[in-house]
Formats: C-alpha cells, structure tokens, sequence
C-alpha cells in the first residue's frame, strides 16, 4: 500500500486491468498474424541458404580433390575411349560425395559411376543419373587432362575438374506466405571448379 501511496504522490496514475481497452488484444493477434508468415520465411531461408551453402563446400571439395588425383595420373592411356586414369577421377569425386551424403541414391540403381563418358579432345564428361531424392538429379563430372593456364610467360599443362549437382530450394514454397504470387527458382545448379598442373 505505501508503495502505491508513494506512486499517487508523484501524480503517476496507476489503470486497474480491467479498464485495459479490449481491441489491444485484437491488434496483438492481428500483429501476430502478420509477423508469423515473415518469421516462417526467414527462418526457411536461413536454413536453405545454409543448405545450398554446405552444398557448395562440398562440391568444391570433390573437385579438389578430384583436379589433385588428376594431376598425378598417367597421360599413357588418354587415347582411349574411356581411359582408367581419368576414370579414377570419377570414381574419386563420385565416392567423395557418396561418402559425404550428397547423393542420396548412390550405387542404387542408375546412380552408379560406371557411365560412359562423352569426350572431346582430351575432355570427358560423364553424367551420372539418378542420385538425388528427384529422379531427374544428374551429377555431372567433367575431367579436362589437357588444360592449360598461363603462369607469367609459360603455358603451364594441367588438369581441370568441374562437378556439377542441383540444388533444390524449399524457399519457393513459402515465399507465397509473404507475396501471393512470387515464385523462386525450385532447382539451383551448383558448379565447382578447380585446376591443378600435372606432374606426368
């Protein structure tokens, strides 16, 4: 009671609960309901962001790895139609994703490394079918064991890798919650590279 004698004092005037206006609740829900779809969007964003994001690291570390291998195989059997060096660099970068979880049917069906590539010059590029959740997911493994860079005033031989996986966003699916109507690239094609001079 003092308490409330000392805030009357100082001309502060203290409202029972009861004479709270009844239409503030109505405005909290009407802001509720405006504020859930924005909180919906950002939060499905900031996971498929993080998605595509992880996805890319990963791809860019098969190609790595893959331009690596590369650089250190034999150029002996690079006549043939589908030779094994360049074959163990597919393998490599399929394994890796495998391993990492990227290719949710790996070794199921047709996702299975055993493609035949299509070549030109001493490019090949091989196209793995079916490894994701949607049946159109295609890895695409290009190996370039003819690439050359300039270093300075020297032509420097070395081998290219460029993998290439999609990315399918749930973004699309809610951006609707916010603007009726927008639609958002469903499937993203996410693309690496990485080059690494021979050594034979």
């Amino acid at each position: 009671m003092r308490f409330l004698s000392l805030i009357r004092r100082m001309g502060c005037q203290i409202a029972p609960l009861s004479s709270v206006p009844v239409g503030d609740k109505g405005s909290q829900i009407a802001e509720f309901a405006i504020s859930a779809p924005l909180l919906v969007v950002l939060a499905v964003g900031i996971f498929d962001f993080s998605g595509a994001f992880t996805l890319k690291q990963k791809v860019m570390s098969a190609a790595q790895q893959g331009s690596a291998l590369a650089a250190n195989q034999s150029t002996r059997d690079l006549g043939n139609p589908n030779p094994d060096s360049v074959a163990a660099v597919r393998d490599a970068v399929f394994n890796y994703l495998a391993n990492e979880k990227v290719l949710a049917k790996a070794n199921q069906g047709s996702c299975v490394p055993g493609s035949a590539p299509a070549q030109t010059g001493l490019k090949w590029t091989y196209t793995i079918n079916g490894c994701g959740n949607v049946t159109s997911d295609s890895l695409i493994i290009t190996v370039d064991r003819g690439h050359v860079f300039v270093s300075g005033t020297e032509n420097v031989a070395s081998s290219h890798v460029s993998v290439s996986y999609p990315y399918h966003w749930e973004f699309d699916r809610v951006i609707g919650l916010v603007a009726p109507g927008a639609n958002y690239a469903p499937t993203t094609q996410i693309t690496a590279d990485a080059i690494a001079q021979n050594q034979s």
